[in-house]
């Protein structure tokens, strides 16, 4: 069974408003193994809608369309249908009630144009709509089921899950099931797209179900791997042996799964093993504290967080010496390193992580470019830093330099928890930038 989906507006055209319906009717529908090739997005232009349905009725079986079903003049999608399949506008007496009842029950007076809501397509069947006024459409013509929704994100999430799934799932066992397609992204830091690529090639060559995409974000990839198969049981059954695959690969590169974050990983590895952590921001301006406090619980391990944006800030509350301002500069290793010791101490903390740079557009000098950032992590009396070049502009940076950070701390507290299991065995975790260990 193969669908479509049409959303109805010029204002999705004009990037006024982000399409969200489509995104949502796409993961419901692979749920429950329902091919979906195209989705178009029309302006409220009744000729082009015309066109598209027809366009969309030629090669799909099940066309759901959003948006244009409200009371006013550029609402035009029921009309656009029944041109579509040569019919008559009708109206439907009980819309009509229920539409006039429910503006009452709003203590709200209803205009006339309201009217146009209960008019629906010859031979279709009115959709209820309990979230609003606009009743929805079902119509079957020609071997193609079309249901018209509303382009309200809240009433087509509630009319396609209360009508449009019951339809689909009745139909789909009428017809012996359908596939079950069922994803699993596993989440990667310290390795670029192209290097997590390297790392996996064979394994992506041989990919036909399961089948892996990567998808690259700043200081982040994901591979999503996704299965079709008769049952949910059965396509997890097909992504646990790809999944473990790419696990053995990558390592401790792969932090999580589908909505786990850096962030989490870390208050999660910081709780179980009793790790107090303090952080201290220049370039991220409080993006690391502000993730980590994200996180529910984290209390139990985030001890304090400083935005120290000035060389005096630097100096005054976090003790870096004057003479490594002066002789090095707020952005280098020195003071990154300073900065993660200074922030351990003041916590008091078991780890103090420090981050200093250039995030731009301005600020930079032949020698220390915008995307120049120094990291540094001090635990008891040991440190680790490293200096990254990040691409991007201002947000970007901090968004890379934030994940970079938050990798860094992972990957020391993967090694505490390996230390406490008594392993013996060091943890070679993955991170890009240039490192040094003091």
């Amino acid at each position: 069974m193969n669908a479509e989906v049409i959303t109805v507006g010029t204002e999705l055209l004009l990037g006024h408003v982000v399409d969200t319906n489509s995104a949502y009717i796409g993961k419901r529908l692979a749920e429950v193994g329902i091919n979906l090739f195209f989705k178009s997005a029309v302006g409220d232009n009744l000729d082009r809608i015309v066109q598209q349905l027809r366009l969309s009725m030629s090669r799909a079986s099940i066309v759901i369309v959003t948006g244009g079903l409200g009371p006013t003049g550029d609402d035009i999608t029921k009309e656009a249908l029944a041109i579509a399949t040569g019919r008559e506008m009708v109206l439907v007496p009980r819309l009509a009630v229920e539409i006039e009842k429910r503006f009452a029950s709003m203590g709200r007076q209803m205009t006339p144009n309201n009217l146009r809501q209960a008019e629906i397509p010859k031979g279709a069947e009115p959709l209820p709509n309990p979230a609003g006024t606009a009743p929805g459409v079902m119509l079957e013509h020609g071997g193609v089921t079309v249901f018209l929704l509303p382009g309200v994100p809240r009433e087509m999430r509630t009319m396609f899950e209360d009508s449009v799934m019951p339809y689909l799932k009745q139909r789909l066992a009428g017809e012996g099931g359908g596939a079950v397609i069922k994803s699993r992204t596993l989440k990667v830091a310290g390795l670029g797209e192209s290097a997590c690529e390297a790392e996996i090639a064979d394994i992506l060559r041989e990919q036909t179900n399961p089948t892996i995409a990567p998808l690259a974000y700043p200081g982040e990839v994901l591979l999503r791997i996704t299965a079709r198969a008769l049952d949910e049981r059965a396509a997890l059954d097909l992504i646990a042996p790809v999944e473990e695959k790419i696990r053995e690969r990558l390592g401790p590169a792969v932090f999580g799964v589908d909505d786990e974050t850096l962030e989490s990983a870390c208050a999660r590895l910081a709780i179980k093993n009793r790790v107090r952590i303090a952080v201290a921001e220049s370039c991220t301006g409080g993006l690391i504290s502000h993730r980590l406090t994200n996180v529910p619980g984290v209390s139990e391990t985030y001890v304090l967080g400083v935005v120290s944006y000035s060389n005096d800030a630097k100096e005054r509350v976090l003790g870096v010496p004057g003479a490594v301002l002066s002789r090095y500069g707020a952005v280098s290793r020195e003071c990154a390193i300073a900065m993660a010791r200074g922030v351990m101490a003041l916590g008091p903390a078991d780890i103090g992580i420090a981050t200093t740079g250039i995030a731009g557009p301005s600020g930079a000098t032949p020698t220390k470019p915008v995307g120049l950032v120094y990291i540094a992590l001090a635990s008891g009396s040991s440190v680790v830093s490293s200096r990254f070049n990040f691409p991007g502009n201002r947000e970007e940076i901090k968004l890379r330099a934030a994940n970079a950070a938050l990798n860094m701390l992972r990957l020391w507290l993967l090694r505490i928890a390996f230390g406490r299991e008594g392993t013996g065995q060091e943890i070679k975790g993955r991170q890009a930038g240039d490192r040094e260990a003091v």
